[in-house]
């Protein structure tokens, strides 16, 4: 199983195109398309689900397969459609809370990646308490050279400046304390995703992510 070169193809005239009358024109490809994707996110349930077993293999695609149409009611930007993708995998589906898996299906700009994006504050709070808890654990994971390979550095995006409260500004994690996201990822060609075996690859990717995954889920259990 693999992504297929039409929906690239898809995808990068919907973004030169993003407008209703043309969706409406080509409707059909993009329900190639997307039958394309649930197909692919099957597979790639059953993969994750032989070494995860908070996911079910039997575990439905079209609940994690994201929506192409865009919620733009509060937004500037008008567009009505995405031009990716996405694909959440946890024990629901799509729509986690805490840590789940994320595959990004774009042309040229494809990534894995997983952790806890933005999580609430109660859940924030019980991550870094983890952290501080077991610190040296969080470095065994996140410093192992098959982890540091795979993956980028953590997203530091809206990383606090200052110390969150109650944590001195000299603790040894504190610039992982700081973090309002603990997720990882891993850039992915188009190449890399058509070829016959994606899904191992991605399957292979997304277990050196387990270790990751499992301490954010037992800050929050």
């Amino acid at each position: 199983m693999k992504i297929e070169q039409s929906t690239f193809t898809f995808l990068s005239s919907l973004a030169k195109n993003n407008n209703r009358e043309w969706f409406q024109n080509h409707k059909s490809d993009y329900e190639a398309s997307r039958e394309n994707i649930l197909a692919f996110t099957q597979e790639l349930i059953k993969g994750i689900a032989s070494f995860d077993p908070t996911v079910p293999s039997a575990l439905d695609p079209k609940t994690c397969v994201m929506r192409i149409y865009r919620d733009v009611r509060f937004s500037l930007n008008k567009l009505p459609y995405k031009t990716n993708f996405g694909i959440g995998i946890s024990a629901a589906g799509k729509n986690f809370p805490g840590p789940g898996y994320y595959i990004h299906i774009a042309p040229n700009a494809s990534f894995v990646g997983g952790g806890s994006w933005h999580p609430a504050a109660d859940e924030l709070k019980d991550i870094r308490q983890e952290i501080d808890y077991n610190f040296s654990d969080w470095l065994s994971i996140i410093e192992n050279d098959d982890f540091k390979t795979e993956f980028e550095a953590l997203d530091t995006e809206d990383k606090l400046k200052t110390s969150p409260k109650g944590y001195p500004s000299d603790h040894p994690g504190i610039e992982y304390l700081k973090l309002k996201s603990f997720v990882v990822s891993k850039q992915l060609s188009n190449k890399q995703l058509s070829a016959e075996t994606a899904i191992d690859s991605l399957t292979r990717t997304a277990r050196k992510l387990y270790p990751f995954m499992n301490f954010l889920r037992s800050a929050n259990s």
